[in-house]
């Protein structure tokens, strides 16, 4: 049993205690449709559980372990305080009024991240925006109907408080790659691209980001035909996932062919990039484009 890690979050949290419930299940040779039986549900509820997909009542938990035979004191607490935690909400959940259900399950997972690998085509990767440039993003894809001013300051915070798994006592990983379109496109007014890229030059510099820019020089490049992010964890009871963001939802895939195939993507995309040395040159050279 793999304890919780302190930024695990309710989403991650669920995830692993499915992984937990499925093995426990499997191991005891028990079908869905029997453990679905014993609480008072489904197998799709089963199903659900499994994946992590939903949340836990403590009472259900009990009675799976009971189910598939767990006598052991100290697994049943450690698989019971899972559940219980898995229950609390995230920082995020005050935000619930603004964001959709599908990106609220993103932001548990990027929290419990170790590695977030980023590509980028149109903007700044949301864990090194400015808050003047979020603010601008926002209001681009918003154009025709603005959100009020309070609404707008809150989704700035929102994306401000994410960046803090860059920053914290253990702070994930960040490799991002981004086309040199990105830092082209006049996003704001010209002072605050400006700002948003020195920001990524003082960014590249931390030990535990990369950033690295796909030069127009460089052509065509092997790519899905648009922005995703592949998350890894360290725990072994979390899988990888890819999240591709849509303009009404998201898709997270975790089966292994699946990600595969992003995983290559994304080594490709890194091997066409500039590499990571030459990226505040690059910086720097559209910073001095810009007329400010």
């Amino acid at each position: 049993m793999t304890e919780p890690g302190a930024y695990s979050g309710p989403t991650a949290l669920r995830i692993m205690l499915g992984v937990h419930l499925r093995r426990l299940r499997e191991e005891a040779e028990i079908s869905r449709t029997d453990a679905g039986w014993a609480i008072r549900g489904s197998e799709s509820k089963i199903s659900r559980l499994e994946l992590g997909r939903v949340g836990f009542k403590v009472r259900d938990v009990e009675d799976l372990l009971t189910l598939y035979k767990v006598d052991d004191g100290d697994e049943r607490e450690r698989l019971l305080t899972l559940a219980r935690e898995a229950n609390n909400p995230g920082w995020w959940q005050r935000y619930d009024d603004l964001t959709p259900a599908w990106f609220q399950s993103y932001l548990g997972l990027e929290m419990a991240a170790d590695l977030i690998r980023t590509f980028e085509l149109q903007f700044v990767p949301g864990l090194l925006q400015t808050p003047e440039y979020a603010r601008a993003v926002l209001k681009f894809g918003r154009q025709d109907l603005p959100l009020p001013r309070a609404e707008e300051d809150r989704l700035v915070a929102l994306r401000q408080s994410r960046q803090d798994v860059l920053t914290r006592q253990r702070p994930a990983r960040l490799w991002a790659v981004v086309d040199e379109a990105v830092l082209r496109r006049p996003i704001g007014s010209p002072a605050i691209l400006k700002a948003q890229l020195e920001y990524l030059i003082e960014a590249s510099r931390r030990h535990n980001v990369t950033l690295q820019i796909i030069p127009f020089a460089k052509g065509g490049y092997i790519s899905t035909g648009g922005a995703f992010t592949l998350l890894r964890y360290n725990d072994s009871d979390l899988p990888d996932i890819v999240y591709i963001e849509h303009l009404t939802s998201a898709i997270y895939l975790d089966k292994r062919e699946e990600l595969d195939t992003y995983v290559v993507t994304m080594d490709a995309v890194s091997i066409t990039a500039a590499q990571p040395r030459e990226t505040e040159n690059i910086l720097r050279q559209a910073i001095a484009r810009l007329d400010v």
